[in-house]
């Protein structure tokens, strides 16, 4: 089977057409739906559609069956291929499913920062219908039920101009504005009236808005409006109208620029608007305008309608139950359209359509807010529950990949999309208003800023600036490693995503998708050889891949269970993993004949008291184990058997230490030189505390505080030549200190003076999640991984490169500040071929493809 990445070829190349040509394949002669085998589909489908060769269409096919069936499972694919089968639904759902996965793999936008509200001087006697943003002057436009416009400075939301929209049609106090919308490829707006008119006023006219066109006759009085233009052919342009009767009527213009509508006979009226009939539209006698409507929610009141001109559909709501939401497909070389409606249990109020997900928010009468596929009419995508009054407006947030809803118990809130979860709740700032009160939600979303009405109430709710952040990942990332075989940097996020970077430019190589599914990639390690990765989920597994995104093996950690796996060490014979229970995991290098490996026992049994959290390795056989409660035990790695433990006196144990978080033996200090009584281990953990240790006479040798104690545990590292301690805290802040000279020899006491500090940067906003020190080339570099979903690059002594992924590259050649190189008299060794009793079996017969993507 193949990767996700190949389908994903296939899928970016298709377009709406190709997937109306799909959905024609799930139905029969009748109209019915029916399901496709996998020969079918791909015959079918490849003859259709015309795109794509049959090889694309299998791998297609075969990810949707399984993924709707066995997702997370091992499968036999040739049965799957063999007895599978996909209906349009599962092709739908399989396709959103992966349009999800890119938005988990796509950062979400930090949560709005609001500035505290500010209610706008308001013309208005009675209730705001509409708010537009005039792109061509960047003000505001606001307009009442009453006719009443207000012009608005586009910096500071002030008040410009008010004047009042003409139309004679009807008396003053009989005006009853409905909608407005901007026709911005000509200057105009189109206003909708109760008196069963639409209006068109030129806004560039030296009058206040002096009426052009006045479409009359429609039968029922026009409650909602939208305007969409075709962006490759501004002059063809579709006006859309949802009636007080159920009918959805759209106006399609062939030729905007040159005039909306034909003037014929010069029919004009007291305000020197030319008359539009309704009826001759619909009959075809304008050459420059025609028809098409449907009327599936009749009886009931159209309250919103939009044309998507990606799906070249019109999707319109009510609160009818039976039309909740109704989409007219338009047929192509036809003026018909085909219809499909979506029910809810009291119907909707509003709804918004985000384009690049293809997805439908619907604001509900009965408390939800719905996402759909509007492929898919059975059922919605998910339920975004959390309001207790009905949902009156939703607006997406098209670059955030974020939901705003309110409802009317006078709750905003922000929803993000991936994960479906309430991320923000603004409450308590709203007017008090009564039950029946017209609330209208307008976002501006380049500018941050948020306008609604409550009846002739206008309250302004504008964002905190941004500071713009690097993203390496789209979101935390949780592991960073230096590949010095390729020359790269390897790091992995919450997201189970893998990252390849080439370490000279912080470019990007390759990208390895879902690794574990949909569980967090908590930690990783490299073998001897640099020719294998592995990666520890919070599934409980430990995967074995090459670095063409192949899985090797599978390594049953927690035993079928759900784990958290806080390290891996690959010794020479064997591979530990611990982090969740007292007692180490082991794994031996003969059990990797086979693709699922399961552990073996660990000969020296249960030592610690608690959870093992960490580990380290000193050649030949000394192995260190840190446990939660601050425990270090000291093994022989040959015959497993424990040796001695390492633990503070009580006056040493400050702060809350507690769980020790890294392990590392220092480079350079052998176990003759212990004896001498200087320290050889160091360790980290809570209260911002790192120790060294002599782990010879099983003592504490020094002890400092690096960071404050209040930010909680801290993470480290070692250079690979023993001079360097790297330290990093919750806030982001990395620490490099000189430890060449630090605790060499035996003393009185225990040392509490801290190492010289070399310097201290802080290239992070967030928790530093894991640190690396590598030598590149002759270059010892420092990377840092964060929670804030940047991976970091930086000299010794912390002079920040730069984060990977940004726009610039960098270039490695040029020489740093205060550059440490690599000691002298040391000569460079070439590269000798693996040992091959290092490297781990491949496996022909298991490969995890269609779960990560190069």
């Amino acid at each position: 089977m193949g990767t996700r990445m190949e389908v994903a070829q296939l899928e970016s190349r298709m377009d709406t057409e190709d997937y109306r040509k799909l959905q024609g394949l799930f139905q029969d002669a009748s109209g019915a739906s029916r399901s496709l085998s996998r020969a079918e589909f791909i015959n079918l489908a490849w003859s259709s559609v015309g795109r794509g060769s049959k090889e694309e269409y299998g791998l297609l096919f075969d990810s949707v069956v399984v993924t709707q069936e066995h997702r997370g499972l091992l499968l036999d694919i040739d049965a799957v291929k063999e007895e599978g089968r996909v209906d349009w639904g599962g092709l739908c759902s399989f396709l959103l499913l992966e349009l999800s996965d890119k938005v988990k793999n796509t950062r979400t936008g930090s949560l709005p920062c609001w500035k505290p509200p500010r209610t706008l001087t308001c013309p208005h006697r009675d209730s705001v219908q509409k708010v537009l943003h005039l792109q061509s002057s960047g003000q505001y436009l606001t307009v009442s039920k009453g006719g009443t416009v207000g012009l608005r400075d586009g910096e500071d939301m002030s008040l410009l101009h008010t004047c009042r929209l003409q139309n004679s049609t009807v008396t003053p106090k009989d005006l009853w504005v409905t909608d407005m919308v901007l026709l911005h490829n000509v200057h105009k707006i189109a206003v909708s009236f109760t008196s069963k008119e639409v209006c068109f006023y030129d806004i560039l006219s030296k009058q206040d808005f002096s009426c052009k066109y006045k479409l009359q006759g429609l039968k029922f009085a026009p409650w909602c409006l939208d305007y969409w233009v075709d962006p490759s052919h501004p002059d063809q342009a579709v006006l859309t109208i949802g009636d007080i009767a159920g009918q959805v009527s759209a106006l399609y213009f062939t030729s905007a620029h040159i005039s909306l509508f034909e003037r014929r006979g010069l029919r004009t009226d007291s305000d020197s608007a030319d008359i539009i009939l309704w009826d001759e539209l619909i009959k075809g006698k304008h050459c420059s305008c025609y028809t098409v409507t449907h009327r599936a929610h009749v009886p009931a009141w159209v309250r919103k309608v939009h044309y998507l001109g990606s799906l070249e559909a019109f999707v319109s709501c009510s609160t009818r139950p039976q039309s909740s939401m109704v989409i007219g497909w338009r047929e192509k070389q036809s003026r018909s359209l085909r219809v499909t409606s979506f029910f809810t249990k009291r119907g909707v109020w509003d709804m918004d359509h985000h384009h690049g997900l293809n997805l439908i928010a619907t604001a509900g009468v009965d408390h939800q807010v719905l996402l759909w596929n509007p492929y898919v009419t059975s059922e919605p995508v998910c339920a975004l529950s959390g309001h207790t009054g009905p949902v009156s407006a939703v607006r997406f947030m098209q670059t955030k990949q974020q939901l705003l809803s309110y409802s009317k118990d006078k709750v905003l809130c922000v929803w993000d999309v991936s994960s479906q979860l309430c991320v923000h709740r603004l409450v308590g700032v709203f007017p008090k208003m009564q039950e029946d009160t017209q609330t209208l939600l307008f976002l501006h979303e380049e500018r941050q800023l948020l306008l609604l009405s409550f009846n002739s109430l206008l309250l302004l709710l504008e964002t905190m600036k941004e500071e713009k952040r690097i993203s390496s990942h789209e979101h935390p990332v949780t592991c960073v490693l230096y590949n010095s075989l390729f020359r790269q940097v390897v790091s992995s996020d919450s997201a189970s995503t893998v990252i390849c970077w080439l370490a000279d430019t912080g470019q990007k190589v390759k990208q390895f998708h879902r690794c574990h599914g949909n569980a967090e990639i908590s930690t990783m390690a490299l073998d001897g050889t640099q020719t294998r990765l592995f990666t520890a989920g919070t599934d409980g597994e430990v995967k074995v891949w090459d670095f063409n995104g192949r899985c090797l093996h599978r390594m049953n950690a927690g035993l079928g269970r759900a784990v958290e796996i806080s390290q891996v060490l690959l010794l020479k014979r064997s591979i530990l993993v611990m982090g969740w229970e007292r007692m180490l995991t082991v794994f031996r290098l003969h059990s990797f004949s086979q693709p699922f490996v399961e552990p073996s026992e660990w000969k020296g049994g249960v030592q610690h008291r608690s959870d093992v959290l960490c580990a380290a390795f000193q050649p030949p056989q000394t192995l260190v184990t840190g446990s939660y409660d601050g425990e270090i035990m000291v093994w022989n790695s040959s015959t497993e058997k424990a040796l001695r433990k390492l633990r503070p006196h009580a006056e040493h144990r400050e702060g809350n230490f507690s769980a020790i978080t890294r392990l590392f033996f220092i480079p350079g200090r052998t176990s003759e030189a212990a004896a001498t009584g200087g320290a050889d281990l160091v360790s980290c953990g809570g209260s911002g505390v790192v120790r060294l240790w002599n782990t010879v006479y099983s003592c504490l040798v020094g002890q400092f505080t690096a960071h404050n104690g209040d930010l909680g545990s801290i993470v480290m590292t070692v250079s690979p030549c023993g001079k360097y301690l790297a330290t990093a805290d919750r806030e982001g802040t990395l620490k490099i200190w000189d430890i060449q000279h630090y605790c060499l020899g035996p003393d009185d006491g225990i040392t509490k003076e801290p190492p010289k500090l070399l310097g201290s940067v802080r290239p992070h906003l967030d928790r530093v999640t894991h640190l690396e020190m590598c030598f590149h080339g002759e270059r010892l570099l420092l990377l840092s991984a964060s929670s804030d979903c940047s991976v970091a690059l930086s000299y010794l002594p912390g002079d920040t490169i730069g984060l990977f992924g940004q726009e610039e590259n960098w270039c490695l050649e040029r020489p740093g500040p205060l550059q440490p190189q690599r000691e002298r008299g040391r000569t460079r060794k070439t590269r000798s071929p693996p040992d091959p009793s290092e490297i781990l079996p491949e496996s022909d017969t298991f490969a995890e493809g269609g779960e990560v993507g190069i």
